[in-house]
Formats: C-alpha cells, sequence, structure tokens
C-alpha cells in the first residue's frame, strides 16, 4: 500500500513512524515532512493546502490512500475535493469532510452542536464585531476567570484566559475590532470559566462505529507550574490516573456516543479522528473544544502506546468496519517533553544546528519544527523542535527517561518545561 501522509510536525512524524512499521506499507511520502519524518519515508516538497500538486502527485505515485494530519486542509475541504473528483474518490482519506471539520473550523458551529445534542460544556454566547458592546454586557455577567476563544482556527493561539473583567473587555476590542486573529477572530466565544483538570480524550471513527484511543493529559502553557502565554503545547502524558473506568464511562456515555450519533442524526459524514479536549469538573466530565484530528503534542504519547498495525485502524475508518478492527494498547506510561526555540510562540530564531539527536538510546525522538540544511545537517525550523517520548512502569520513569534524553540534545536556544506530568504525581 502506497500511503501520502500531509503535514510537517510532530504529530506527522509520529504517525510516519508508526505507519513505517505497518507489513502492509509499500512507500510512505510525507508532505513536506521534516527532517523525521524523512527518516520514515520519502518527503515530498507540497504545500499541504496545493490541492492540485496533491492531486498530481497522488496520480503519478499510485497513492491507496491520504492521511491528513493537521487541521487546515481538513476545514479547507482536501476530503470533500478528493470525493468530487472521479480520478481520486476511490482513493481514501483519513480526516473528515469539510462539514465535519467545522467541530474544530468554528468554536461556534462546536458550541451549538454540543448544546442541540445535549453534550455538557460551559455556558456560552457569541459576539461579532456589530454586538461588541453586548459582549461586554455578558463578561461583566460572568464570574472571573474570563475565557473569550476566537472562533476560527488560529493555530492553537486563539484562547486567551483572564481574571480581569477590564482585560476581557480589552481582549474582546481587540479580537473583533482590531483583528487580534486575523478572520479567526471575526466571531468571538465568550464562556464561563470551569474549574477542574484538563485531559484529551482521541475517538477514531467510521461514521457508525468508534474506537477510543489512549487518553492524554497535554500542558499547554510556555512556562512552568501553567504560567505565561499558550503554546501548541509543551508537552503530554499517557495514562492519565484520574480517567479511570468509572470515568471514562461517563466519558463514553455522556459525550462520546453522543457525538457520534449527533454527526450521524445531522447527516455530517465523519471519517477520522476525533480529539475531544475534556475538563473533569468534581468527577464530571465537559467538553472544551472538539479538534478533527489527532492533537499535539498528545500524539507523541497516545500513538507509540498503540501496539496494533495503525493501517488497520486507518482500513476500518476507510471501509465502514472500524468495529471489527483490533486496537491493541500497551500499558505502560508514555511522557513526552516538547524542545522549543527560545522567544517561542512569540519570535524565535530558526536554523540553529542540533546536535547529539544520535546518542538518545532510550526514548523515541519525534521532530517538530525541523529540516536537513545543505550539508545534511539537522537544523532548527520552528517554534516547536523536537518532542521526546519515554516509557516506563510509571509516570515518574517515564519522565525520568525524558529528561535525560532532552539533555543530551542541544541547539542554540534549547528550552523546555522541568515540570511536565508533576500535577499527576501529587
Amino acid at each position: 500500500m502506497n500511503i501520502l501522509l500531509l503535514g510537517s510536525g510532530g504529530r506527522e512524524h509520529t504517525l510516519a513512524w508508526k505507519i513505517a512499521q505497518s507489513k502492509q506499507l509499500t512507500r510512505l511520502f510525507i508532505a513536506p515532512g521534516n527532517a523525521g519524518t524523512a527518516l520514515c519515508g520519502t518527503n515530498v516538497d507540497i504545500d499541504t493546502l496545493d490541492f492540485a500538486s496533491i492531486k498530481t502527485f497522488v496520480l503519478d505515485n499510485n497513492i491507496n490512500m491520504l492521511v491528513v494530519g493537521p487541521e487546515v486542509p481538513l476545514v479547507e475541504g482536501i476530503h470533500d475535493y478528493f470525493l468530487n473528483d472521479d480520478t481520486l474518490k476511490h482513493i481514501p482519506v483519513i480526516g473528515p469532510q469539510k462539514k465535519g471539520a467545522m467541530l474544530e473550523g468554528s468554536k461556534d458551529f462546536s458550541k451549538a452542536f454540543m448544546m442541540r445534542h445535549n453534550i455538557p460544556t460551559a455556558a456560552y454566547k457569541t459576539f461579532t464585531k456589530d454586538t461588541i458592546s453586548d459582549g461586554v454586557v455578558f463578561i461583566n455577567s460572568l464570574k472571573a476567570p474570563y475565557v473569550l476563544k476566537a472562533d476560527g482556527l488560529a493555530a492553537g493561539k486563539g484562547v486567551i484566559i483572564t481574571d480581569s473583567s477590564l482585560e476581557a473587555v480589552n481582549v474582546l476590542n481587540a479580537m473583533l475590532a482590531d483583528e487580534m486573529f486575523g478572520k479567526a477572530s471575526s466571531r468571538v466565544v465568550i464562556e464561563e470559566y470551569l474549574h477542574g483538570i484538563e485531559l484529551s480524550v482521541f475517538v477514531a471513527t467510521d461514521g457508525n462505529s468508534y474506537k477510543i484511543l489512549p487518553v492524554a493529559k497535554d500542558y499547554k502553557r510556555i512556562g512552568e507550574g501553567d504560567t505565561g502565554p499558550n503554546t501548541g503545547g509543551m508537552g503530554s502524558v499517557s495514562h492519565v490516573p484520574f480517567a479511570d473506568a468509572e470515568f471514562m464511562k461517563k466519558v463514553e456515555d455522556r459525550i462520546i456516543i453522543p457525538t457520534v450519533e449527533g454527526l450521524k442524526q445531522d447527516k455530517i459524514p465523519y471519517k477520522g479522528f476525533i480529539f475531544i479536549g475534556l475538563m473533569n469538573v468534581e468527577g464530571n466530565p465537559f467538553v472544551i473544544e472538539y479538534n478533527a484530528r489527532l492533537g499535539d503534542p498528545e500524539t507523541e504519547s497516545v500513538v507509540p502506546r498503540i501496539k496494533s498495525d495503525i493501517i488497520d485502524l486507518f482500513k476500518g475508518i476507510a471501509n465502514n468496519n472500524l468495529h471489527e478492527t483490533v486496537l491493541e494498547i500497551d500499558d505502560r506510561y508514555a511522557a513526552c517533553v516538547m524542545m522549543v526555540a527560545n522567544g517561542y510562540p512569540d519570535s524565535y530564531e530558526k536554523g540553529n544546528t542540533i546536535s547529539n539527536l544520535e546518542m538518545v538510546k532510550d526514548s523515541l525522538v519525534f521532530h517538530a519544527g525541523t529540516k536537513n540544511d545543505s550539508n545534511g545537517n539537522v537544523i532548527t525550523n520552528g517554534g516547536r523542535v523536537i518532542a521526546v517520548t519515554s516509557f516506563g512502569d510509571t509516570i515518574e520513569e517515564a519522565l525520568a527517561t525524558s529528561y535525560k534524553s532532552v539533555d543530551i540534545i542541544d541547539y542554540k536556544g534549547k528550552f523546555f518545561r522541568r515540570d511536565i506530568g508533576k500535577d499527576l504525581l501529587k
């Protein structure tokens, strides 16, 4: 089987690493990929939004399946593009059509979906440039902290949480009037703050049946103790100790089943992954957000725990027989620590040489923002640079191994959090 994987981050290197292990694979191509994905298959210099070039490559290279890593091609309709083309429609796409991808593409759409299908979530209202004054009234009706979310895609950075009502009003104006996040904040969702512990639940679905993947907890803030601005994610841990059988039964009954059934009721076809960002509020799960793909950096701790062939999972999604697929999970803990560029998530340097990668023996090293220079050296090429994942019989053991490996890898401006997973040890 020839597979084309779209994307260039740590999630895509992890998927490429897992796909490459399958005996069903003939050739793996990654567009555009990074220095790490090049170790698993062949990188192809095609933009993930250049659908015409993707079509040409797919047909010229006898591609049998397209796996979409990032959200933007899904929200822009790559699955629909394949279905609407007679030469492509027989090729399965792992990732929802545009309508389903709106669960991530529009916060207002996803909140309305949750309300419609009685899926527990925070109370909310949506505002535009013309209703800023109503937004101010709504902010003043809430208790602190205040949560403001850009309606559209903002690369994981479109959520502002503040304890100050004055700052919340200023942020609302900045988002709507000053286009703080461009078109993404042409509408803003304001919602009540949920007090609890976050976790990420991943579901594979063929639109009828579903499989629950390992759960994870990620760490979004740049600073230790969950301080500073939001990032794309500074690390992740899987298992999550509080997500026991009783809690996960609530998640399945109150959230996963109503989500899959709700998509069917709304006639929204969905073949791919649903990321459900949850808050555990005194033992009860509430949905914070949906994503229409696997999360990053959760993928780097979730996918390594999948022992079975991931192509079988993809085929189950594509062929509407996911319920027949066997999903084997490693019982060990996995802990991922993200190494980033100094200055991230604001301005940061690129092009710094990364050394000692070959000296890491006890961990998995997934490239996020890297590329090869003209001399073949691996250099930094993004804010999040390298994800280091390790297994352990306990969280402590997995984390200790990851941090040992992080200390080995070096580049100018190297930065990481030293408290990933520490909150779960209390």
